[in-house]
Protein backbone atom coordinates (compact mmCIF):
# COMPACT_ATOMS: atom_id res chain seq x y z
CA UNK A 1 0.00 0.00 0.00
CA UNK A 2 1.34 3.49 -0.66
CA UNK A 3 2.14 5.72 1.76
CA UNK A 4 -0.24 9.08 1.64
CA UNK A 5 1.15 12.28 2.72
CA UNK A 6 -1.56 13.67 5.86
CA UNK A 7 -2.03 17.37 6.04
CA UNK A 8 -3.33 19.09 8.95
CA UNK A 9 -5.69 22.21 9.02
CA UNK A 10 -4.60 24.72 11.69
CA UNK A 11 -6.38 27.83 13.29
CA UNK A 12 -5.53 30.83 11.32
CA UNK A 13 -3.05 33.39 12.28
CA UNK A 14 -4.42 36.52 11.37
CA UNK A 15 -5.51 36.21 7.83
CA UNK A 16 -2.80 33.13 7.23
CA UNK A 17 -3.56 29.91 6.79
CA UNK A 18 -1.51 27.37 8.50
CA UNK A 19 -1.16 24.01 7.36
CA UNK A 20 0.80 20.73 8.81
CA UNK A 21 1.60 18.45 5.94
CA UNK A 22 4.09 16.31 5.65
CA UNK A 23 4.63 15.90 2.02
CA UNK A 24 8.39 18.42 2.07
CA UNK A 25 8.52 21.81 1.18
CA UNK A 26 9.33 24.09 3.72
CA UNK A 27 9.83 23.03 7.17
CA UNK A 28 10.10 23.01 10.80
CA UNK A 29 10.12 20.94 13.77
CA UNK A 30 9.19 23.47 16.25
CA UNK A 31 4.94 23.41 15.90
CA UNK A 32 4.62 24.59 19.37
CA UNK A 33 6.15 27.88 18.41
CA UNK A 34 2.18 28.80 17.27
CA UNK A 35 1.34 27.24 20.70
CA UNK A 36 3.83 29.84 22.33
CA UNK A 37 2.48 32.59 20.08
CA UNK A 38 -1.13 32.05 21.20
CA UNK A 39 -0.25 32.29 25.07
CA UNK A 40 1.61 35.37 24.21
CA UNK A 41 -1.20 36.76 22.30
CA UNK A 42 -3.45 36.19 25.02
CA UNK A 43 -1.38 37.29 28.17
CA UNK A 44 0.64 40.09 26.15
CA UNK A 45 4.00 39.33 27.71
CA UNK A 46 6.11 40.45 25.09
CA UNK A 47 4.05 43.76 24.72
CA UNK A 48 4.22 44.58 28.00
CA UNK A 49 8.14 44.01 28.01
CA UNK A 50 8.88 45.74 24.42
CA UNK A 51 7.04 48.43 25.83
CA UNK A 52 10.18 49.12 29.03
CA UNK A 53 12.65 49.34 26.44
CA UNK A 54 13.19 52.58 24.66
CA UNK A 55 14.29 52.03 21.07
CA UNK A 56 17.15 54.66 20.23
CA UNK A 57 18.30 52.86 16.72
CA UNK A 58 17.67 54.71 13.36
CA UNK A 59 13.53 53.78 12.42
CA UNK A 60 14.64 54.03 8.45
CA UNK A 61 18.16 51.43 9.08
CA UNK A 62 16.03 48.78 11.52
CA UNK A 63 14.22 45.99 10.22
CA UNK A 64 13.00 44.06 13.06
CA UNK A 65 10.56 46.21 15.88
CA UNK A 66 11.80 45.10 19.86
CA UNK A 67 8.44 43.12 19.96
CA UNK A 68 9.68 40.63 16.90
CA UNK A 69 12.92 40.88 18.35
CA UNK A 70 11.79 39.91 21.84
CA UNK A 71 9.41 37.30 20.89
CA UNK A 72 12.27 35.41 18.68
CA UNK A 73 14.43 35.68 21.73
CA UNK A 74 11.79 34.28 24.41
CA UNK A 75 10.23 32.06 22.16
CA UNK A 76 14.14 30.65 20.98
CA UNK A 77 14.60 30.01 24.71
CA UNK A 78 11.49 28.06 25.12
CA UNK A 79 12.30 25.96 22.11
CA UNK A 80 15.75 25.27 22.97
CA UNK A 81 17.84 27.18 21.24
CA UNK A 82 19.22 29.20 24.12
CA UNK A 83 22.45 29.98 21.86
CA UNK A 84 22.42 33.07 20.05
CA UNK A 85 24.54 31.83 17.20
CA UNK A 86 21.15 28.76 17.08
CA UNK A 87 18.90 32.49 15.73
CA UNK A 88 21.36 32.88 12.97
CA UNK A 89 20.24 29.03 11.22
CA UNK A 90 16.14 29.86 12.53
CA UNK A 91 16.27 33.42 10.70
CA UNK A 92 15.49 30.33 7.88
CA UNK A 93 12.27 29.06 10.24
CA UNK A 94 9.34 30.25 8.28
CA UNK A 95 7.32 28.97 11.47
CA UNK A 96 9.23 30.87 14.06
CA UNK A 97 8.98 34.10 11.40
CA UNK A 98 5.18 33.42 11.87
CA UNK A 99 5.10 32.79 15.57
CA UNK A 100 7.05 36.08 16.27
CA UNK A 101 4.37 37.99 14.30
CA UNK A 102 6.10 38.18 10.47
CA UNK A 103 4.34 39.33 7.77
CA UNK A 104 7.00 37.80 5.21
CA UNK A 105 7.65 34.30 6.56
CA UNK A 106 9.82 33.26 3.34
CA UNK A 107 12.24 36.51 4.05
CA UNK A 108 11.85 37.06 0.08
CA UNK A 109 11.52 40.89 1.07
CA UNK A 110 14.04 40.87 3.90
CA UNK A 111 16.17 44.01 3.36
CA UNK A 112 19.75 42.39 3.92
CA UNK A 113 20.44 40.44 0.84
CA UNK A 114 22.01 37.45 2.50
CA UNK A 115 18.90 36.91 4.43
CA UNK A 116 16.65 36.96 1.14
CA UNK A 117 15.11 33.59 -0.07
CA UNK A 118 17.06 31.43 2.50
CA UNK A 119 15.58 27.40 1.57
CA UNK A 120 16.40 24.92 5.01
Amino acid sequence: MPTRCITIDLPKQGCRKVRAGFDGGRMSSDGGALLLRAVDQRIGLTQRLAACFADHRNPGRCEHAPPHLLAQRLFGLVLGYEDLCDHDRLREDSLLALAVGRDDVTGESRARERDRGHRM
